[in-house]
């Protein structure tokens, strides 16, 4: 963390608005031309239990939660169960205070609600304040919001004392309300902004804030996004106009953008009674002719197992998505983790086909999600997008160009009537959908209805018309031609190499990781390099098929590589491994499986440890080291 950006973490109760406060000021920030990151941890209930987003906002790119923070605004915990100290959880109605300290950083700003939370109730407050230069502001929040007459407001108040604190201007803050906010609460709102703005100012000498909000300006049009926002716009962009779920989080997310976006353009959202039956109606959907999609988390994708199957077998176009989650069954649902990548690789039966993409950034979710569509489609095969709840929760401004392009309404290798006159038919008339010797293997489709079109549809292996078949012949020829599009799927993408690489190109050694630890690691890249260590990393979003070539160039090229990711058993490094065996004495894994994705100072103490100084020791920060077989 630098010195010229703002990292403020809002902290309070599920339920409290700490969310769409959070997201609201890291818009304002945005507006006034900086760039900004936020990161969300919440617990795993609807209402109460301590929850915090952190807004990093800098004049510089930022694509990484920071390490640590400088601004807290503690606004309790409204919903506490139990402000006992010897309750179950502890005293809840006291942790967003309590629990957000260690991470703050030396010469921070505290401001907390006394209306809700007693500093005196945490041992050594003033002390720990005291030793780490901290400015301690008590406010209270909830009594100026209850003289507004709205309780609520003390969110908003929280806000404007931010801004007074930090030498912020009101103006972004306003404007933004007033697009957002309905009139019969815009005014409250606007005022109590300004009292509690006012109130600081005349109270507290600001005119050196303690924390500073630094300045910057875009040179065009920026948007603030999440990962789950990125996904389901690139979804609607290339043509999907189905989507069938159960709700299960982080995926809800993409489910709930997907649902109120489909309807205004003629398309169709089904919340079913089961995962099982949600996949199954975007296979059929798909069957009859639309583009379409279905995802859930870890426990509900296990259920999506037998649909997969059948899209793979019956060669039936559909895309899922699948977002991670701390497992294994409920586990730890509203905490990231990358563990379901074996899951997602190897679920369903038999030697499956199947496409799987790892998207490492907003932007590249924005873009996989089209690939997916389009690789789908094209090749006749399910494909799965690989994200957690890090980047689906996550947001960051993106420039809105790059949401520029053509929409993709097109369905693939799909005949019209008139080519499908000229297809193999049988003597019955059944058209040879399943042809033996097709380019890519890819064998043309037809849509129900269509004239001279009809053809069997069975999880059974078959033959061209789709009757079941268990000849040798036919089974080696059906398989073979099936697993012959994924040769022809890697062409594709090797035509443009999707992954992300920063460092230079020379440099000694090399950081190997996947999807959303992409930007943390980059940022991590730059601190070595500026600190005099050689390195340079690659984001694999290609988990399958995978990109074999490209990774064994990298691996090469360095003395040693260290594998990121958020796994307890290196599963990214055992993908690595399958694929480049013979590099296994080169690669050490980096694994972080605490329910908090990795701040960039983790990995560079992770990378000094482990490679530079190799003492085999990179646990400073509940991560786990594993070192390179041999070593």
């Amino acid at each position: 963390m630098t010195d010229d950006e703002l990292i403020w973490r809002i902290s309070g109760g599920s339920g409290d608005g700490i969310a769409s406060t959070s997201q609201n000021f890291a818009k304002a920030l945005m507006r006034s031309g900086l760039n900004v990151f936020t990161h969300r941890h919440y617990p795993s209930r609807i209402r109460g239990g301590h929850t915090y987003t952190e807004v990093r906002a800098s004049s510089d790119p930022v694509n990484s939660r920071g390490d640590g923070y400088n601004f807290l605004l503690a606004l309790g915990d409204s919903f506490a169960r139990n402000p006992q100290e010897g309750a179950l959880y502890g005293n809840e109605e006291i942790k967003p205070l309590s629990e957000n300290l260690d991470e703050l950083r030396e010469g921070g700003v505290i401001i907390y609600d006394e209306g809700l939370l007693d500093a005196s109730e945490i041992p050594n407050f003033e002390e720990r304040a005291e030793e780490n230069n901290w400015h301690v502001y008590p406010l209270d929040l909830r009594g100026l919001a209850r003289d507004q007459g709205r309780e609520v407001m003390r969110n908003t108040a929280g806000v404007g004392a931010t801004c007074a604190l930090t030498g912020m201007d009101l103006d972004h803050v306003q404007d933004l309300m007033r697009d957002a906010m309905p009139e019969k609460i815009l005014e409250p709102n606007l005022e109590i902004l300004q009292i509690a703005y006012d109130q600081v100012k005349e109270e507290y000498d600001v005119d050196a804030p303690d924390v500073s909000v630094p300045t910057g300006e875009h040179d065009e049009t920026q948007l603030l996004m999440s990962g789950s926002d990125a996904i389901s716009y690139g979804a609607i962009d290339e043509g999907c106009r189905f989507i069938a779920g159960y709700p299960m989080t982080p995926w809800t997310e993409v489910f709930t953008i997907m649902t109120k976006n489909l309807p205004k353009l003629g398309g169709i959202s089904e919340q079913v009674e089961d995962e099982i039956a949600a996949a199954a109606l975007a296979v059929g959907a798909s069957h009859a002719g639309v583009k379409a999609m279905s995802g859930s988390s870890g426990g509900g994708f296990a259920l999506m197992s037998e649909p997969l199957g059948l899209a793979e077998m019956t060669e039936t176009p559909v895309v899922l998505v699948e977002a991670m989650r701390a497992g294994p069954s409920t586990g730890m649902p509203t905490k990231p983790e990358q563990s379901d990548l074996e899951h997602v690789l190897y679920t369903s039966q038999g030697d499956s086909q199947r496409v799987v993409l790892a998207p490492g950034t907003v932007e590249e979710a924005y873009t996989q999600s089209r690939i997916a569509f389009r690789l789908a489609y094209e090749y006749q095969i399910p494909s799965i997008l690989l994200y957690d709840q890090k980047l689906g929760g996550e947001m960051t401004n993106v420039p809105k160009s790059h949401f520029d392009r053509e929409p993709n309404p097109t369905l693939g290798k799909t005949l019209s009537e008139d080519a499908l006159a000229d297809e193999p038919h049988s003597p019955d008339g059944k058209f040879h959908r399943f042809q033996h010797d097709v380019e890519d293997g890819v064998s043309p489709r037809s849509i129900p209805g269509q004239k001279g079109g009809r053809f069997l549809a069975t999880g059974n292996e078959h033959d061209p018309t789709g009757h079941i078949a268990e000849s040798p012949d036919n089974r080696v020829a059906q398989i073979d031609r099936r697993t012959q599009k994924l040769e022809a799927i890697r062409a594709d993408l090797d035509q443009e190499d999707t992954g992300s690489y920063v460092g230079p190109e020379d440099a000694q050694y090399g950081i190997l990781t996947f999807g959303s630890q992409q930007g943390t690691v980059e940022e991590a890249v730059g601190r070595l390099n500026d600190a005099g260590i050689s390195v340079k990393s690659y984001g694999v979003s290609d988990m399958l098929p995978f990109p074999t070539e490209q990774v064994e160039a990298f691996v090469e090229s360095v003395d040693e590589v260290l594998v990121v990711e958020m796994t307890a058993s290196g599963q990214f490094r055992g993908l690595v491994q399958k694929n480049l065996g013979r590099y296994g004495e080169k690669l050490s894994s980096l694994l972080k499986y605490n329910g908090n994705p990795f701040e960039p100072a983790e990995i560079v103490d992770g990378f000094e440890a482990a490679i530079v100084e190799g003492d085999g020791d990179a646990s400073g920060h509940q991560t786990t080291f594993v070192p390179a077989a041999g070593d």
